[in-house]
């Protein structure tokens, strides 16, 4: 992490195996998001595996105990159906650390994964447009999501070794 980031004693913790379930529960229904509270009601309902697939990951970046960005790394997102996946989805950011990407911090988390699990590519839909370049995505094609609204994909090639 950046030399700003250690000094703020930030980490990243997996909701699954933090020990703290309910605590950061609590935190991820504060942001001031739609999807969020969805996320929120799947994680409490325990039904986040039936939206995207049997091995989520809901990755929170942390500042002592307060969740400054979380987002979600899944098989599959709101495209659907598809054969692409894995997806980053759920992407947010609480509005005091905005405009420091630290949500970045939670991308190269992913990035490590997907290298760790031999990934391809890691693909992401979004309505914005230049918020995901900045992270090295790109805009792979125009697709509709479980609404039949069209959705932005971007994916990010992961250099497998």
């Amino acid at each position: 992490m950046s030399e700003y980031n250690d000094k703020l004693q930030m980490q990243i913790i997996d909701y699954f195996n933090c020990g703290r379930q309910e605590y950061w529960l609590s935190q991820i229904k504060k942001s001031d998001w739609g999807a969020g509270q969805y996320l929120f009601n799947l994680l409490r309902e325990n039904k986040l595996k039936e939206v995207v697939g049997e091995n989520p990951r809901v990755l929170m970046l942390t500042n002592g105990d307060e969740l400054v960005s979380f987002c979600t790394y899944t098989e599959k997102d709101d495209i659907q159906p598809t054969e692409l996946t894995p997806w980053i989805g759920f992407v947010y950011t609480f509005p005091k650390y905005r405009g420091h990407r630290y949500v970045g911090e939670l991308f190269l988390e992913i990035e490590r994964l997907a290298k760790s699990e031999q990934v391809h590519d890691i693909f992401i839909s979004t309505d914005h447009i230049g918020l995901y370049e900045k992270y090295g995505f790109e805009f792979y094609q125009t697709m509709k999501d479980m609404n039949g609204e069209p959705s932005r994909v971007y994916r990010k090639c992961m250099l497998v070794s």
